[in-house]
Parts: C-alpha cells; sequence; structure tokens
C-alpha cells in the first residue's frame, strides 16, 4: 500500500486548519465563484482526512444568464450527488445525452469565460471556457498527466422562449475541474491485477510472477460509494496502459453486487455471472478484491469473502495465505537488508544495527579488488545471496555469490567494447534485479544504448519501444519483473540543457526458457513537473521515491505513483543536498503503532561528504561509519 508521511490523526484545530488552508491554497477549491451559498461540513471518513471540504449542489436560479449558468454548472459537477443538479442546467435534450463518466479533464487553474453581451432579444449564443489541461482521467478511471497546454471547449446556450429560462444546449461529455476541486472531489485508488506471465521463465520456490498482484492506480469519486465502486473497478478490468501486463481473475460481464465490512476486520462481497465453483479461480478473485478493499483507508482489512449473488459456492482469501502472493511478494524477506560500498576501496558491507556499523559480505566483493582498482556500481539481488558488479572501467559485468568459497571475482557476464577515448560515463549502468532473478543493465555506449536483460549465462537485448530520440540512462525494475522505471537523456548529444527525465514503462516478457525475450513499452512520463530527475527507487510495489527537481524549486524527495502522479499525502524533507536515495518495496503484513505499515527506512547519500543517513520517525538520522561511502542500497 501506499506510503504516507506516518503523521497522526490532527486534533480539531488542526482539522480546522486543514480546511481554511485547502480552501485559501486553493483559490476555489470546491468553492464557487458565482450561484446560490454552498454548504460545507467536515468529514468523518479516514479517507477524507486531508480533504474535509463538501460540496452540495446548487440548482439554477430563476433568469440565470449564460455565464452565470456556465459557473453554476461548473460549480455542480464538484458535487457529492449523482449529477442531477448538474442536468439542471441543460436542456432536456442536453440532459439526456450528457455522459458524465466519459473522463476528467484536469485544468491547472479556474478556467476563465470571455465576457459575452447577451440581449434580451439573443435566443442562443456561445461561450468558450479556457484553460490550461495539466492531467486526464479516462473512461477507465485511469490517470494521466499532461504537459500544460492550452484548451478551449466551448458550450452553446439557448433560450426556451422569448422572455424565458437559458440552459445549456451542446456540450463536451465528461467533466471539467480544476486541480483543487480535483482533488477534493476524487481519491486515488490501487485496484489489484495479477502479473502476466512470463513464458520464458522458471518458478521461484512456489511463487510464479504471474501469481503476484501489481497496482493499477485509478481515480474514483472520493465520497460515492467508495468500496463498491472500487471493487466495480476490480470487476471491470485493467487500465488500458497497464493491460498488457495484467490479467485478471474475473471474467468478463461479472458484476459486484454488494459490499460490505463487518467488525472482525472481514469483507463481505456478493457477485453475480461468475463461476465460483473453482476454490482456485474463487480465491484469485477474492485476493484482488482482498488488497484493493484494503487500500481504501477504511481500516484494516485482513480477510475477505466471495460469495455469489444468488447462493452456491464461497471462499475466502486472507493476508496470511500461501503461496504469498499480496504485491511485492516478489520483492522477499530479504528486501530490508542495507548494504554500503566504500568509497576508497569499492568493497560491500553489510549495515548492522542502528548505529551504522556493518561488516564485510563475504566472497570477493566484500575484500578491495586485488589490481587495486575499486569496483564501481553494485547491485545485491533481492535473495540477499548475491551481487551484481559493473567493473570501475565500466565494461565490465559481474555476477558474485556472497560465499568465502569463491576466492576470486569470477568471469565476468558481460563485457562491452571500449570505444577509443570512451568515459566511464559511456559504459555500463544501474544494474537491478527483479524478484525471479533476472538481472537487468544498461549499455551507455553513445553509438549503441541499449537495456540487457542477463538470465544466467544468457545476454539478451531488451528494445525500448517510441524513445523518440532520447537513450536510456538508468532503469529500476520492480519486483514483478513487469513494470520498470527509467532515466532518459533528452536529446542525441544531451547538450539540450536538460537533464535526465523519468518515465514508467511496461515490460513485456515473451520468447521460451530457451530463448527468452523481452521488450520495454507504453513509455509514460512521470510527473511532466519535473526539471531533473537524480535518483530513483521503488519504494513498496505501487509507487516510486524520487530524488528531483521541479521548475523553479529546489531538489526535494517525491512520491510518485505508477500512473506517474505526485502523491501529495507523502512528504519528506530534506533532500536539497542529496546524490542518491533508496527505498525498499518490502512491506510487512502486519502494522506498528496507530496501524502504520511496517515499512523500511528510505536511505540517502549526501553529495560531496559521502555521508549515509536513514530516515528515522520523519527525521534525518546519520550513521556513524568509519568510512566514506559511495552508495547505500537495499537488495534489487
Amino acid at each position: 500500500m501506499r506510503r504516507t508521511s506516518g503523521r497522526t490523526e490532527p486534533r480539531l484545530a488542526g482539522v480546522v486548519g486543514a480546511l481554511l488552508g485547502t480552501l485559501l491554497a486553493g483559490g476555489c477549491a470546491a468553492m464557487p465563484d458565482s450561484g446560490g451559498v454552498t454548504k460545507i461540513e467536515l468529514s468523518k471518513s479516514s479517507a477524507d482526512k486531508n480533504f474535509q471540504v463538501r460540496v452540495f449542489p446548487v440548482e439554477p436560479t430563476k433568469g440565470a444568464r449564460p455565464q452565470e449558468l456556465l459557473a453554476g454548472f461548473l460549480d455542480a459537477l464538484t458535487a457529492d450527488d449523482d449529477y442531477g443538479t448538474a442536468r439542471k442546467y441543460l436542456t432536456p435534450t442536453a440532459a439526456a445525452h450528457w455522459n458524465a463518466e466519459t473522463g476528467v479533464k484536469v485544468l491547472g487553474g479556474t478556467p476563465t469565460r470571455p465576457d459575452v453581451d447577451v440581449t434580451d432579444s439573443d435566443m442562443d449564443i456561445s461561450i468558450p471556457l479556457l484553460g490550461q489541461l495539466v492531467a486526464e482521467v479516462d473512461e477507465r478511471h485511469s490517470f494521466r498527466t499532461e504537459a500544460p497546454r492550452d484548451l478551449r471547449i466551448d458550450f452553446s446556450f439557448v433560450r426556451e422562449k422569448a422572455g424565458g429560462e437559458w440552459r445549456i444546449d451542446k456540450l463536451p461529455d465528461g467533466l471539467i475541474l480544476n486541480e483543487a476541486n480535483f482533488r477534493n472531489s476524487y481519491r486515488q485508488v490501487h485496484r489489484f491485477f495479477y502479473a502476466a506471465p512470463d513464458p520464458s521463465a522458471a518458478s521461484v520456490g512456489s511463487v510464479t510472477n504471474q501469481d503476484v498482484l501489481i497496482a493499477d492506480p485509478i481515480y474514483l469519486r472520493r465520497r460515492i460509494d467508495p468500496l463498491g465502486s472500487a471493487a466495480n473497478a476490480v470487476v471491470a478490468g485493467p487500465s488500458k496502459w497497464l493491460a498488457p501486463v495484467a490479467r485478471s481473475a474475473f471474467p468478463d460481464g461479472a458484476k459486484v453486487h454488494t459490499v460490505t465490512l463487518d467488525g472482525n476486520q472481514t469483507g463481505h462481497v456478493t457477485v453475480a455471472d461468475v463461476d465460483l465453483g473453482s476454490l482456485t479461480a474463487c480465491r484469485r478473485m477474492a485476493t484482488q478484491l482482498l488488497y484493493t478493499l484494503a487500500d481504501q483507508g477504511t481500516g484494516q482489512i485482513n480477510q475477505l469473502e466471495l460469495k455469489g449473488a444468488h447462493g452456491g459456492p464461497t471462499c475466502q482469501a486472507s493476508r496470511g495465505d500461501e503461496p504469498m502472493t499480496g504485491p511485492g511478494s516478489l520483492a522477499g524477506q530479504m528486501a530490508t537488508r542495507q548494504f554500503y560500498q566504500r568509497e576508497d576501496d569499492g568493497a560491500l558491507y553489510e549495515s548492522r544495527g542502528s548505529d551504522g556499523d556493518g561488516v564485510p559480505v563475504q566472497g570477493p566483493l566484500g575484500r578491495a579488488q586485488p589490481s587495486g582498482r575499486r569496483l564501481g556500481t553494485i547491485a545485491v539481488a533481492r535473495d540477499g545471496e548475491h551481487a551484481a558488479a559493473i567493473s570501475g572501467d565500466g565494461h565490465q559485468l559481474f555476477t558474485v555469490p556472497f560465499t568465502d568459497g569463491v576466492g576470486t571475482m569470477p568471469p565476468p557476464v558481460l563485457t562491452t567494447p571500449a570505444r577509443p577515448g570512451a568515459k566511464v560515463e559511456d559504459g555500463l549502468a544501474s544494474p537491478t534485479w527483479d524478484g525471479r532473478g533476472d538481472l537487468y543493465v544498461v549499455d551507455r555506449d553513445p553509438q549503441s544504448p541499449k537495456v540487457l536483460l542477463i538470465r544466467g549465462q544468457k545476454v539478451v537485448e531488451v528494445p525500448v519501444e517510441r524513445l523518440d530520440g532520447r537513450s536510456v540512462q538508468g532503469i529500476k525494475v520492480s519486483s514483478d519483473g513487469v513494470r520498470v522505471a527509467l532515466l532518459l537523456k533528452d536529446g542525441k548529444d544531451g547538450k539540450d540543457g536538460k537533464g535526465y527525465s523519468l518515465w514508467l514503462g511496461l515490460l513485456v516478457h515473451e520468447g521460451s526458457k530457451d530463448a527468452p525475450s523481452a521488450k520495454i513499452t507504453g513509455l509514460r512520463l512521470a510527473n511532466p513537473a519535473f526539471e531533473e530527475v537524480v535518483s530513483v527507487s521503488w519504494a513498496e510495489a505501487d509507487q516510486l521515491l524520487v530524488l528531483g527537481k521541479e521548475k523553479d524549486k529546489l531538489q526535494q524527495l517525491h512520491y510518485v505513483s505508477t500512473d506517474g502522479s505526485p502523491n501529495p499525502d507523502a512528504r519528506l524533507p530534506g533532500g536539497g543536498e542529496m546524490t542518491t536515495v533508496a527505498a525498499s518495496e518490502y512491506q510487512a503484513n502486519g502494522a506498528g503503532n496507530g496501524g502504520t505499515p511496517l515499512v523500511p527506512p528510505v536511505l540517502a547519500l549526501q553529495g560531496a561528504q559521502g555521508k549515509p543517513y536513514r530516515l528515522v520517525n520523519n527525521q534525518w538520522r546519520e550513521l556513524g561509519l568509519l568510512y566514506r561511502v559511495s552508495s547505500f542500497i537495499y537488495p534489487g
């Protein structure tokens, strides 16, 4: 589940302060700029603790002019109803045909409406609505950030008869909301599907990647049947973007009838048009619903019962089911171990204890290299038993077990040519492991940059679709092995003045065990506000931790969802002097004090001084090590 700042529930004064802050900072956040009085009340739902503004719709006033009607209609779109009041601003024909569920256009600020003269003799008129589009939600509830662009939407008005009432006659389907109203009216929901099977992979233990749930973030209305709408979103299937790597246990045509919770941390869902006769299939469906409903801020849900609407077989899913299939299951228990690399000789140590003392790992990676030249980047595998290491010149890649039985470095699994005049920055970089033991690395050769998959002794090039002239400079693969974060360099020679940009993609596996193949597709820009990205890490199974800089702002730490949207509820202090950051996908099934999920702390490395830090209770604590550190890492 999504990481938050870990702060406790605010007291009443804090709630009122947050309410006033939302109104003042958002400008017209759920506050109409014209029309009648709107009632505001505080929500008691834990899911709404950061969004206390609730809007009740106001019907059109008698004799309202087109400008007033348009303002009132836009305000009514933010109300917590079924848009019945909004339809009263439309002609009967327009009200019958207008579809509010086709999506949402999110504007960067309050839209403007040019002044249009209306005389008593006018019977029809058109008014343009002008704004800056910054994001969209499609008909399947998927959110997509946009590079800001100007938007014009025309509304047509007619008068029913001479001296009669004006109404909106023509308008686009869907909703139009500014960012503040969108955040107040909608909440992000993570629905879960199974990772698509990899036809070329062997299983790891009793779990293969297609047994593991992956998050598909969507946006649903905040206070309109939150549990029912989330359950229906699961049954409807994955988003267009995630569909190539996601599979649902629900058949087409399945329907949700009821969703209820009892006092024993158990959810109950009844479905129709679904055959629950297969216990395996039933449990897979129940598991999808369990993790989706547990993401709704309604309290801890540890178990879910699934049954048919007309009786018949039932089944249950629990967080403790074996094999573990919840999100992040392939991150492994070893994902909480912390390692660091000494700057002087490149040796790899495992951190032990809260004071940061560590011990060298067993085997050749725990010692200085006989050549005297330190190793480059090291990535510890998720099983915590071996690691990948890049040579100091950037042209060799080794996989090395943590055992004293290995006295010297094994032969490299990958060697790239050193071209005349090549720099270390042109070599191999960014090794990263998925949860099944596959290793990925970027070859930054300026003449032929590429992503490579290493499985055992096989090296396979992984093409990246639609790079549009960009080159891959870094990669982080999720533990489930089907999603990637890419750092891309814009421009052929990188001299366009821009830093690395962060993109999300899908890792589609193909081929066979003897001839594995894969490709990266579906690239989407993560948070277009980033001007430069310095470091990125997966943080739990459904979001990224990004060290980056937005335009006209200082470098900061950000949590970014896998749909590319920032997580405003999870803020981290500092980041200005840091050079790398690391987090872990691991999350325990239990919870600590106050129900806070048990997750490993964020790790960071400060720039020129090479000082490692842990984030504990929202405060950075330096580790008192005897050595300067070049990297501070989690497995993966």
